[in-house]
């Protein structure tokens, strides 16, 4: 995998669509979120033709801010657990990653403060297509217990269209496991709407 990695979200969409790219603009991953779920679903594919299934993550009960999103590859294996932190993640974004039964990373977002401002700008007729320029939240994923973060997501400019950059935290050169670059996209399909 070859970092940064650059997500897009199809903003004119009726059902949220991701694409994710390494910095050489070979595709890594398409997921399409379904519309009208009560219960979220989503299958990561290796092309935009819905072909190739990679992951599949699905929550553990219907519309609930606490779910378990089950990570597990093409042929039902678990990978791994994505865990939201229920009503405190409302104000500050933070989720687990659970590898073989136990906390093995957690994704917080940085500053809170910059996804308010980001959603009331957003949310302003006409001015509000250009907030992708303005503000830019950002996540960082890092190892439990402790340690210095190995992902750092933040979101990029764009019109029209939702970007995130995924890449490496400061001098870390650890590789990420697969589970956490998958988490982060459930993550971020999850809190787009959020900033």
């Amino acid at each position: 995998m070859n970092f940064p990695l650059d997500a897009r979200f199809k903003l004119l969409a009726l059902a949220s669509q991701v694409s994710v790219t390494d910095s050489e603009g070979s595709l890594l991953y398409y997921a399409k979120q379904k519309a009208f779920k009560l219960k979220e679903a989503v299958t990561v594919f290796a092309d935009q033709e819905q072909s190739r299934p990679l992951f599949k993550v699905e929550a553990d009960r219907v519309i609930d801010v606490s779910a378990r999103y089950r990570i597990e590859d093409a042929g039902g294996a678990e990978l791994g657990v994505l865990q939201r932190h229920g009503m405190a993640s409302f104000w500050r974004t933070h989720y687990d990653v659970e590898v073989g039964g136990r906390v093995a990373f957690t994704i917080r977002e940085e500053n809170p403060w910059l996804k308010v401002l980001d959603g009331l700008f957003g949310s302003i007729p006409v001015v509000g297509i250009f907030a992708g320029y303005v503000f830019h939240p950002a996540y960082l994923v890092s190892p439990v217990p402790g340690g210095d973060p190995v992902i750092r997501v933040v979101k990029k400019p764009a019109l029209l269209e939702g970007r995130f950059e995924i890449d490496r935290a400061g001098t870390s050169r650890d590789a990420a496991p697969e589970v956490v670059v998958v988490s982060v996209l459930m993550m971020l399909l999850l809190e787009r709407g959020r900033g």
